[in-house]
C-alpha cells in the first residue's frame, strides 16, 4: 500500500511538472491498490481527474495525443541532455536510445482516443 500511495504523490506531481508523466505512476499505484486495498483501488479509478484516464487505458488501451506528444518531447530532451550536456559515454547512450525507442514505439502504437 505504502508503493500504491508513493505512486499517487509522484503522479500528482506528475500533473503539475512537465518533465514528470503521472499516467505511469497512477497506473503503477492503481496496480499496488488492486493487490493491497479495494477502497484505495476504487478511489482512483473513480478519482474525477484521474479516473476517466485510467479507465480508458484499462478498457482500450489509449494514450492520448497530447501525452504522446509530450512523452516523445521528453525523450528526446533526455537523450540530447545525456549527449551534448552530460557527455555519457556512447554504450550507455546506445543502450538509453534503444529502450527510448522501444517506449517511443510502443506509445505510438496505441491508439488516440476510444473506438467510437
Amino acid at each position: 500500500m505504502a508503493f500504491g500511495f508513493v505512486c499517487v504523490g509522484l503522479g500528482m506531481l506528475g500533473a503539475f511538472l512537465p518533465l514528470l508523466p503521472a499516467m505511469p505512476f497512477l497506473l503503477l499505484a492503481l496496480w499496488a491498490f488492486s493487490r493491497s486495498s479495494p477502497r484505495f483501488h476504487h478511489w482512483l479509478y473513480t478519482h474525477p481527474h484521474f479516473g476517466p484516464r485510467l479507465q480508458e487505458w484499462k478498457q482500450y488501451g489509449t494514450v492520448p495525443v497530447k501525452v504522446k506528444a509530450s512523452a516523445i518531447s521528453a525523450m528526446g530532451v533526455s537523450f540530447a541532455l545525456m549527449t551534448f550536456v552530460l557527455r555519457v559515454p556512447w554504450p550507455v547512450l546506445a543502450v538509453s536510445g534503444s529502450l527510448m525507442l522501444v517506449g517511443a514505439a510502443y506509445i505510438l502504437s496505441r491508439p488516440s482516443r476510444p473506438p467510437g
